[in-house]
């Protein structure tokens, strides 16, 4: 990343890029809908702040850890070993290796115990950031393997069986109301229109999904760090009051293919900020 993308990234990180576009965005003042004039306006100016969680999740995919000492240059992410390009798009897919579909996390741990040697148990250990905790090293592989798909249309698989059952289950959970307060994720995300104060929410059972999967992973403005997708499944479940979920865990990666195949076909865009 070259030094002007990464003091705009700063600057963005203070907040600055509002205010410097304040006088220069008129037209996004007139929004209807200020919460996404703001997001706009962000996203406009180039430059995040997590740039910088990519350019170090590609140092780490680059070096030699483990007791195999090994890079995971040669992960198998669903297109190949050693293919990063596009892999993301077409994540969660199924694995004949592991008998089992998974997203990007769960690959990469899988990546990690085959090529470095590293058990499972312990590439998952502090996995996903506390709710205000910076990203971890996981996390920042998970950005530089996403952005490595920028650009490219979302293609997630539906051929195997498995596939298809991961999507019917996803849809499940997505309307299944639990906790205290009887929350569903469909409890804010099944129908147009709907917001939370100044944030609208996207429609996740139909196109319009894409709005928000094809977004992550993303900048939060209200976390001030960067966030992928099981860390935001694990953030819903908290405000659901749910019990939080495992890592990795079916449940949540269903969800995420759930979503992700309801948005196939959209052009991936990361990383975005949000609210």
């Amino acid at each position: 990343m070259n030094v002007q993308r990464k003091i705009k990234a700063a600057l963005a990180a203070a907040g600055v890029p509002a205010l410097l576009l304040m006088g220069a965005a008129s037209a996004h003042a007139q929004s209807s809908d200020p919460g996404s004039a703001y997001i706009q306006m962000m996203n406009e100016m180039g430059g995040n702040p997590a740039d910088f969680n990519i350019d170090d999740g590609r140092a780490l995919w680059q070096k030699k850890a483990g007791p195999k000492n090994a890079s995971l240059e040669q992960c198998d992410l669903g297109l190949g070993p050693g293919v990063v390009k596009g892999a993301y798009a077409q994540l969660p897919r199924y694995f004949a290796d592991t008998g089992r579909v998974q997203d990007a996390e769960s690959r990469i741990v899988t990546c990690m115990e085959q090529l470095q040697g590293i058990p499972a148990k312990q590439a998952e250990k502090g996995a996903l950031a506390d709710h205000n905790g910076n990203p971890s090293a996981l996390e920042d592989m998970v950005l530089y393997v996403a952005k490595e798909s920028d650009g490219m249309p979302i293609a997630i698989p539906q051929s195997t069986p498995q596939e298809k059952a991961a999507y019917e289950n996803g849809k499940k959970l997505f309307f299944y109301r639990a906790g205290p307060f009887s929350f569903s994720c469909a409890a804010c995300h099944a129908e147009s229109g709907k917001r939370i104060r100044v944030s609208l929410l996207p429609n996740l059972t139909n196109a319009e999904a894409a709005q928000s999967y094809a977004t992550w992973p993303a900048y939060p403005n209200s976390q001030g760090v960067a966030r992928t997708l099981e860390w935001r499944m694990k953030a819903c479940a908290r405000q659901q009051r749910w019990p939080v979920p495992k890592f990795t865990s079916d449940a949540v990666i269903d969800l995420i293919e759930y979503m992700g195949v309801n948005s196939n076909g959209a052009k991936l865009t990361t990383p975005t900020f949000k609210r």
